[in-house]
């Protein structure tokens, strides 16, 4: 799914999802360069992010993939 990853002062990371208007803070990361592992949003859900260079500038759009249950879409 595609999903928009941004950085703000309040909530730090954060992702939205155009395709549910779904906005959630990142709660866990699984690498501190965040690319190329899990991340886990405030939701619940555990979405795995492509490989990307470390000093890429937020915002970004990227196509990340849900883990788990019957809702996961590429």
């Amino acid at each position: 799914m595609k999903i928009m990853i941004r950085r703000s002062p309040e909530a730090g990371l954060s992702i939205y999802v155009p395709k549910k208007d779904l906005e959630e803070p990142i709660v866990e990361q699984e690498h501190e360069a965040l690319w190329g592992g899990w991340i886990k949003i405030a939701n619940g859900w555990t979405l795995d992010l492509p490989e990307m260079a470390p000093g890429t500038t937020l915002p970004v759009t990227v196509n990340a993939r849900k883990r788990g249950g019957s809702d996961a879409e590429e």
